[in-house]
């Protein structure tokens, strides 16, 4: 009896606790289901977040590069402001060094503040140039300068305007490429989504000199379309550009940005860059109890407040530690060197491209019999450049290595991409391999003008505007997408603005070379009219030797992209998958 007692108790226990346990497992499945659907909600959220930054980075950088427009009203600051040459070109240069200058300042801006303020710092910055630039024309053509003192002031205050507005220009471009190198950085398309945004602004001011010429333009006393209206012009400027930096600042979010600065921290402390076995994790946990100790009274707002400074601590910590590597890399200074000597060539091929074109034939040939003209080719150095950023952006998706990550490889890099994933069967080229080819295309462009094959062949010409615009435009797109890989995206916005900082110098070294070889080849037996000097020069001389010095340097600086690729120490050696 009792042993019946004991399996009817015992079978009893048993069904309690398959009872128990099919009730504790259905009230764990709604958990688990509710958890699954807060998971996809939050990785949808992030997504429509990352292509809504996508997109306005894009309306950002379409609106962006207005200085090319420079040449639609230039000649107007001539004829109705009574500016000199002189003073035309310092408004220009004004500008130019506006743009390239603060880019490291800038993109340091953007790092640690996030693009979305640097966008709305860009709506007010536009918007106040524009807006100056607009007034002190209207003003300026209206009085027509009566006195030299009210036109030197009108100089500088056109000055001043132009150098917010290429301020404007480098904070808009910047938070836009910062914000989708950091939120494709993992994306198999980082390469399509780093060259939309570069493509956007070379189009830029294509559809904007469209707008001004055909929208915004003044009457001839018979009626027809005469010169832009400049006052209007800079109005429209200012109120586009003001739309979409405000947007970019509303919309241009980084995803995932704690993420980042938490895989940043543990490359930095694999790494070995942190002596004496520190950590920012130390720093900023005594930071926290020192904060903590102050505010005894442990009011909820005080904690919260001291825990976003004490995150804002480790990003602060951490990203310096990531820009110490990144200055410490001597591969760094390679590729910054390579950059400076292929990049300027090209810019200042793109600033003297009407000049160049008047030197292909003799002095009595009638200029408007030419079979070629300035805007003929800068439309075809924009179309060549705006193609190759897309297509090589896109070329580095398909079939270039996609980067991963291998700790028992990695020795220095403090963010290097490791251990490549390949997205395509056995067929890779590398990213390097892709950079160096239109590279090559352009200083090919260089030795074709520089060996005379287009003097006295202007219809020949377009094979230099294109290689060159081809190669140019491939560069911009490449390179700063070797960038975020070798040395990360977290301080991106930095270490590109360092590096694309050397292409203004570059481009005006290379503007005074030109112009000096230039100036030398006026005073040339073959460019005398009729035993008079002209003081346009004409034939090879005016350019042969400075686009060969060109193509040279190209070469040397394709070198030490290959050595800082390949050489001891490079990124070949420690495992970067380019």
């Amino acid at each position: 009896m009792e042993g019946l007692v004991d399996l009817f108790s015992s079978a009893i226990t048993s069904a309690m606790a398959d009872v128990t346990i099919q009730t504790l497992e259905s009230s764990y499945q709604p958990s688990n289901s509710s958890s699954g659907r807060a998971r996809n909600r939050q990785r949808r959220r992030q997504d429509l977040i990352r292509y809504a930054s996508f997109f306005s980075a894009i309306f950002s950088c379409l609106c962006a590069g207005t200085i090319s427009c420079f040449s639609l009203y230039g000649h107007l600051f001539l004829e109705r402001l009574k500016y000199t040459q002189t003073q035309v070109n310092t408004v220009a240069l004004a500008g130019q060094i506006s743009i390239s200058l603060p880019f490291l300042l800038i993109g340091y801006l953007c790092d640690r503040n996030g693009p979305a303020f640097v966008s709305f710092l860009s709506a007010i910055f536009f918007g106040f140039g524009y807006i100056l630039a607009a007034f002190t024309y209207k003003i300026g053509a209206n009085g027509a300068h009566g006195h030299t003192r009210a036109q030197v002031q009108s100089i500088w205050v056109m000055v001043i305007a132009f150098i917010f507005i290429g301020v404007a220009t480098t904070f808009m471009y910047l938070s836009s490429l910062t914000t989708c190198a950091k939120n494709f950085q993992k994306s198999k398309y980082r390469g399509f989504a780093l060259s939309s945004p570069i493509a956007a602004y070379g189009l830029s001011g294509l559809w904007q000199s469209q707008v001004g010429s055909r929208l915004f333009y003044e009457r001839t006393p018979e009626g027809g379309k005469g010169d832009v209206d400049v006052f209007k012009f800079f109005i429209f400027l200012a109120f586009i550009l003001l739309i979409a930096g405000l947007t970019g600042s509303l919309l241009l979010k980084i995803v995932d940005g704690d993420d980042l600065i938490e895989e940043a921290a543990e490359r930095i402390e694999r790494s070995g860059l942190l002596e004496n076995n520190e950590s920012p994790r130390d720093g900023l946990d005594d930071y926290i109890i020192n904060s903590n100790a102050i505010n005894y009274e442990g009011v909820e707002v005080r904690r919260e407040m001291n825990q976003k400074k004490g995150a804002n601590f480790k990003k602060g910590c951490y990203l310096n530690k990531e820009a110490a590597a990144f200055f410490k890399d001597p591969t760094m200074w390679w590729f910054a060197a390579g950059f400076f000597l292929v990049s300027g060539p090209g810019d200042a091929f793109i600033t003297n491209l009407g000049t160049i074109i008047g030197t292909l034939y003799p002095s009595y040939i009638d200029p408007s019999r030419l079979p070629t003209t300035a805007a003929t080719h800068v439309s075809i150095v924009s179309i060549t450049s705006t193609t190759a950023r897309i297509l090589f952006g896109t070329l580095a998706d398909i079939f270039s290595p996609t980067p991963g990550f291998k700790p028992d490889i990695q020795k220095f890099s403090a963010s290097s991409s490791i251990n490549p994933r390949f997205s395509l069967s056995n067929f890779y080229i590398s990213r390097m391999t892709l950079l160096l080819i239109p590279a090559i295309l352009l200083s090919a462009g260089q030795v074709f003008l520089a060996a005379g094959f287009a003097q006295n062949h202007a219809e020949n010409f377009w094979i230099v505007s294109g290689s060159i615009g081809f190669g140019y435009g491939a560069l911009f797109t490449l390179s700063p997408l070797i960038v975020s890989i070798v040395w990360g995206v977290e301080n991106f916005g930095t270490n590109w603005g360092l590096i694309a900082m050397t292409t203004a110098a570059s481009a005006t070294a290379w503007d005074l070379i030109y112009s000096k070889f230039y100036e030398a080849g006026t005073k040339a037996p073959s460019n005398f009219n009729n035993g008079e000097e002209d003081v346009i020069c004409h034939g090879k001389a005016c350019y042969m030797a400075t686009f060969w010095a060109m193509a040279c340097t190209v070469w040397i600086g394709c070198a030490l992209w290959l050595w800082a690729w390949k050489g001891r120490g490079g990124w070949s050696s420690r495992g970067v998958s380019l």
